[in-house]
């Protein structure tokens, strides 16, 4: 059995070509490791990125009260994504909960593959941002049993009013075309995104969505802050991160439909976010084109980026809380 052969049962790879998961599979190595074996540890500049054919992985830190694990990872799911995309160290440690087979992707063949074909690095890239984000809305999903299990009293409630804003605000086609143009954005993508994005103009803590919302559309920071939280029950709302101009949001809806997995709101000075509504960004990355490639790549680099700030804000509560308690 060759190497495609252990990627073609797995859905993050569903979407790929017979040619493409030949290609792909050119760029793995197989190896089995024993329970309890490291595959990769914080601070390592290694960049492979691996997939679970079989066991069980702990993403996990080392801290003053033992190990955090910050995910547990089963079969057909990827892990070391994020080293790969952002160039960074590992931001944790891999550790083996069982008997494990793993394929490692080879990032120095990866990447030369994927820059001599386009429709291998966007179906790649695709992966990476599904994996990424379903990591990222886990992580979201931790917090509440977190705080409601550590009784960590957090900051009063930020003020979560929804206030109506005068339809007749508008933006430049320019100033919208400058901001895509900044991010180095295709030219077809500039042009969709440029024409078919809403401004919405929002007042100090109004809110844009709430956490269990429908997702119905992406968002990107014109001008201002946005602030992603959580609201705790019995702690208050607790800030996930600051969002500036260039930022997206809102995507993990649209890619899993599931409810929104957080809260959004404009920070104290107000924010001009662009919506982008879903059926557009189906449209511009819809896996069979090329257009979308460079969107895709910043999508992915910004998910990542929350992942890392994320997993280090959940590290640093378990140690404020005296390290209790350990959830899985």
């Amino acid at each position: 059995m060759g190497l495609a052969d252990h990627l073609r049962p797995w859905d993050s790879f569903s979407h790929f070509s017979e040619e493409q998961l030949e290609a792909v599979a050119a760029c793995m190595s197989r190896s089995h490791f024993p329970e309890g074996a490291s595959v990769m540890r914080k601070g390592d500049p290694t960049q492979e990125a691996y997939l679970i054919e079989s066991g069980e992985v702990a993403i996990q830190r080392a801290t003053a009260y033992g190990d955090f694990r910050l995910a547990a990872l089963g079969p057909g799911e990827i892990f070391g994504e994020t080293a790969f995309i952002d160039g960074g160290d590992r931001s944790g440690d891999a550790v083996t909960g069982s008997e494990c087979d793993l394929l490692a992707m080879n990032p120095v063949a990866l990447r030369a593959l994927v820059e001599d074909d386009v429709q291998i690095h966007l179906a790649l890239y695709w992966t990476f941002w599904k994996s990424l984000s379903s990591k990222l809305r886990r992580t979201n999903e931790r917090l509440t049993r977190f705080f409601s299990e550590s009784g960590v009293a957090r900051p009063e409630a930020v003020h979560r009013a929804h206030r109506d804003v005068a339809a007749s605000f508008r933006v430049a086609l320019q100033d919208k075309r400058r901001l895509f143009e900044e991010q180095r954005l295709s030219s077809l993508e500039i042009n969709f995104l440029t024409s078919l994005s809403k401004e919405r103009k929002l007042e100090g803590g109004e809110v844009i969505f709430r956490e269990g919302d429908p997702g119905d559309a992406m968002y990107v920071v014109l001008d201002g802050r946005v602030m992603i939280s959580k609201f705790i029950p019995g702690a208050g709302e607790e800030a996930l991160a600051f969002l500036e101009r260039g930022d997206y949001f809102g995507e993990m809806a649209l890619i899993d439909h599931q409810p929104r997995s957080a809260d959004a709101q404009a920070d104290a000075g107000g924010a001009v976010v662009l919506s982008i509504p879903g059926a557009v960004l189906e449209g511009i990355l819809d896996i069979r084109k090329v257009s979308s490639l460079r969107l895709l790549r910043l999508l992915c680099s910004l998910v990542a980026r929350r992942l890392r700030e994320l997993d280090d804000k959940i590290v640093g509560w378990y140690i404020i809380a005296g390290g209790q308690p350990e959830e899985g």
